[in-house]
């Protein structure tokens, strides 16, 4: 695959339009859907607001199974957000494909690409050395972060580096890898004909369910991890 995005610049600075326009999107449909399941909220919940509910109360229990009760308030909207925003960034890629014919690509799922996910995770991970600062000092910060237990200041400084290549890498691969051979399965009609549609069709549609399950997962591996960083730097080891 020889796919490029669009690109353009503001002045001397140049943007992917592609990834640009795609996070854009994600945005907009996140704000969407939480403002078209929160209107007419009532007492006894029901359809759309049960299941805006449901997923409030899903990463609230993220928080609450990795972080101290006192902090679950604090941090279940980030969790709320996070996940919603990752989740659709996952999915949106499976709609549809747009790709000119000098293979500039016009639509995929921003979580497919290096840079996007690893700026989330080094967004994550400095959300969590900040907390971890503001609440110790700088001071006790360290010595919490970095020596504590004694003597493991070499890993501890390590996994800086390896949480953020980790958790950037494992949402991109799985993500990429999905749209990729949703490609590949496309690609066969167009080199052999249409008289492979009958077995094309039926594995394009397996495929979009397992990479749905797939971005699904994702989405509550990054929320769930980045809870578990955050609460390495605001509680005592």
């Amino acid at each position: 695959m020889n796919e490029k995005s669009w690109v353009f610049h503001i002045g001397p600075v140049w943007f992917d339009g592609t990834v640009t326009s795609m996070i854009v999107l994600t945005c907009i449909i996140v704000f969407l859907i939480v403002f078209a399941f929160t209107r007419n909220l009532s007492l006894k919940p029901k359809g759309k607001q049960n299941a805006i509910e449901w997923v409030i109360d899903f990463t609230t229990n993220i928080v609450g199974d990795n972080m101290p009760r006192k902090e679950v308030r604090n941090f279940s909207l980030f969790s709320f957000t996070l996940f919603l925003f990752i989740f659709v960034a996952n999915q949106i890629g499976l709609i549809t494909k747009i790709v000119s014919g000098n293979d500039v690509t016009y639509w995929k799922s921003p979580t497919a690409n290096p840079f996007v996910t690893m700026g989330l995770a080094l967004l994550v991970l400095t959300l969590a050395n900040y907390l971890g600062s503001e609440k110790f000092g700088l001071g006790g910060y360290i010595k919490n972060s970095f020596f504590t237990p004694a003597g493991l200041f070499p890993i501890k400084l390590m996994e800086e580096f390896t949480n953020v290549i980790t958790l950037g890498l494992r949402l991109y691969g799985n993500i990429f890898a999905g749209e990729v051979l949703l490609s590949l399965i496309a690609s066969v009609v167009t080199s052999t004909g249409w008289i492979t549609l009958p077995l094309v069709v039926p594995l394009e549609m397996i495929w979009i369910a397992f990479s749905l399950f797939i971005g699904s997962i994702q989405a509550f591996v990054f929320t769930t991890l980045s809870m578990v960083y955050i609460s390495h730097k605001i509680e005592v080891e």
